[in-house]
């Protein structure tokens, strides 16, 4: 069984590279909607595969993060990259491309990592992200399943080459929620929301 969770953010980016002229060349922005999929054999002690109510968590803090944010290309011109810091409070950056499909990477790599360190309290069982769905535009989407954001032939995304500028961090819960998730943390589900 397979349910689905949707959220929205705003970013900025340039995608590099890219045929199109006007997205290699200036920073733009999109209205994004990202689509979270997980999926389970069996059903928690409500008869759901998990409670929507603790997708508002941690999985929607992380997608939060890239919200009203610029996400840079790390291997971008580090002139570019500096300026892009200095004049915005609110940025990411990224080991590879700022493109759709390398966003639905990072967000698989980023929640399939704090799925796998969550300790769930409720009778959730065998419950995996199944893939991410990354709308940049109302026509327009990328979708990555597990050996996509793990792959050999693609770029590797490590979670310790992610950075999230220190305003971002400032809004957390947690300001070492990050640091805890590279360093394997256990996160327990709260029993009540």
């Amino acid at each position: 069984m397979i349910i689905r969770k949707l959220f929205e953010f705003e970013n900025a980016h340039i995608v590099r590279f890219c045929s199109s002229k006007r997205c290699k060349s200036s920073i733009h922005g999109h209205s994004y909607k990202v689509e979270v999929l997980l999926e389970s054999r069996y059903l928690d002690n409500a008869g759901m595969v998990y409670d929507f109510g603790l997708l508002k968590t941690y999985i929607r803090q992380i997608i939060d993060s890239f919200d009203h944010a610029i996400t840079l290309f790390n291997q971008d011109d580090q002139s570019y990259l500096q300026e892009m810091k200095k004049y915005s409070q609110r940025w990411i950056t990224l080991p590879v491309n700022v493109s759709a499909e390398n966003f639905c990477r990072v967000f698989f790599i980023l929640i399939d990592a704090l799925l796998k360190q969550t300790k769930m309290v409720n009778g959730e069982q065998g419950v995996n992200l199944q893939s991410i769905i990354v709308h940049e535009t109302r026509t327009g989407y990328a979708q990555a399943f597990k050996d996509d954001a793990y792959s050999d032939i693609l770029p590797k995304i490590s979670l310790d080459d992610i950075e999230f500028s220190p305003a971002i961090k400032a809004e957390w819960n947690d300001i070492d929620f990050y640091d805890k998730l590279k360093n394997s943390h256990i996160f327990t589900n709260p029993k009540e929301i």
